[in-house]
């Protein structure tokens, strides 16, 4: 008797974008801007004003499954940026969503973005957490970079 390998609780993808961290970073500190790009086809809307920028502030989204907070975990303006996303007025259940953004040189910027899901504690998550995969993340760079390098 086989069973199917345990899915990856890290994943990553990451390419070169003709744009600067800066221009990137806005749109993805942005909450606002997010559903402009994400490749999950998850994120409906965010209200603005929500610009993110230091460890503990917390950004709502609407998202296909309701409204979600999201806790900023990591951040490091222009560079680094991380949050767990979470229910309403409810603890995060330990997924994380990571962007890094390394200059190259004035007009490109090497990004990655992550999921890690090591400390996901919630099971009913889990099937959608092991679903989003390097692929997913992928578009979601790609949708950003046609945003940024196109605008």
């Amino acid at each position: 008797m086989t069973s199917d390998p345990e899915p990856e609780r890290v994943v990553s993808a990451g390419r070169d974008i003709a744009a600067t961290a800066e221009r990137l970073f806005e749109l993805i500190a942005d909450p606002a801007q997010q559903p402009r790009w994400d490749g999950n086809d998850n994120l409906v809307e965010a209200i603005t004003a929500q610009r993110v920028s230091a460890i503990g502030d917390v950004f709502t989204m609407t998202t296909t499954n309701g409204v979600r907070e999201n806790h900023v975990f990591e951040f490091e303006e222009g560079r680094r940026i991380a949050w767990r996303t979470a229910e309403l007025g409810q603890a995060p259940p330990g997924h994380l969503w990571r962007w890094e953004l390394e200059p190259i040189d004035s007009l490109h910027t090497r990004v990655t973005h992550t999921y890690d899901w090591t400390q996901l504690t919630d099971p009913k998550r889990i099937p959608r957490a092991r679903a989003t995969t390097a692929d997913k993340l992928r578009a979601s760079i790609d949708r950003l970079a046609t945003l940024a390098e196109h605008e």
